[in-house]
């Protein structure tokens, strides 16, 4: 993903009216060499102590020249937003990692990836996007086990649900094992997003993509799809898909 996007510039000492600063952090993100201010701005309604924001924006303010860069975010309401400032796409110059939570039991989360190399933004990632080109499959099988697959990627996973305990088993398995009817289960939406040095020699940063997976009710989760993600010079690819299970007690 690859796009260029129109912003509104602000000249030197104009105000923010009453939007918080949300997150703020320093790097040279447009390659001058000259440290660059970057903000996560938004309006909080339940004061400056609340972690909810509504209407976060992404300001960059340029190190050299002091203009002031708006970016408006598509989803830009939740919770914890917060600012990462690292190299994604190779190019020894720091991108723009945005995180929100949007709160609730899914756990799911807003996350956006810009570039702002040379003075131009390019959006590199969306978790949009990427909910919509991973799509992931979980079946319930004979013999206590679940099937997640990954179309996309044409992989596999077995997760064993044995050690679940006879109430939870008898609700779906007869006792020979064999399921009663079909049943399926759920990846939910992409849930953290982690830069990860994968790479000591490339001096760059990789994406670990964590989503969760559930049983027939949200409450039940069976493990976590972890999908490592490389930048291979146009987008975002999978170099590495993993599943997690939860431990259980000796």
């Amino acid at each position: 993903m690859y796009s260029s996007f129109h912003t509104h510039r602000l000249g030197p000492g104009s105000v923010y009216g009453k939007e918080y600063i949300l997150d703020m952090k320093q790097g040279d993100i447009n390659g001058d060499g000259i440290p660059d201010n970057v903000y996560l701005l938004g309006n909080k309604p339940d004061g400056p102590s609340g972690i909810f924001a509504e209407q976060i924006t992404l300001v960059i303010l340029d190190g050299y020249s002091q203009q002031r860069i708006v970016v408006p975010l598509q989803n830009n309401v939740g919770y914890n937003a917060s600012l990462f400032l690292g190299d994604f796409d190779q190019n020894k110059i720091s991108d723009v990692l945005i995180s929100i939570d949007s709160g609730g039991s899914g756990g799911y989360g807003t996350f956006y990836v810009y570039s702002f190399a040379h003075n131009e933004l390019r959006l590199l990632f969306t978790s949009d996007q990427y909910n919509q080109e991973n799509q992931f499959h979980v079946q319930y099988e004979d013999m206590y086990k679940v099937a997640v697959t990954s179309p996309q990627l044409g992989m596999r996973f077995i997760i064993d649900i044995s050690g679940k305990g006879y109430t939870y088993l008898s609700t779906y398995y007869h006792d020979n094992g064999v399921l009663k009817k079909p049943i399926q289960g759920e990846v939910l939406a992409l849930a953290a997003l982690n830069p990860i040095v994968s790479n000591e020699n490339r001096g760059s940063f990789d994406l670990l993509a964590l989503q969760r997976i559930i049983g027939t009710t949200n409450a039940d989760t069976l493990g976590y799809v972890e999908n490592l993600l490389s930048w291979n010079g146009i987008t975002f690819l999978s170099s590495r898909l993993t599943v997690a299970i939860l431990g259980s007690k000796l």
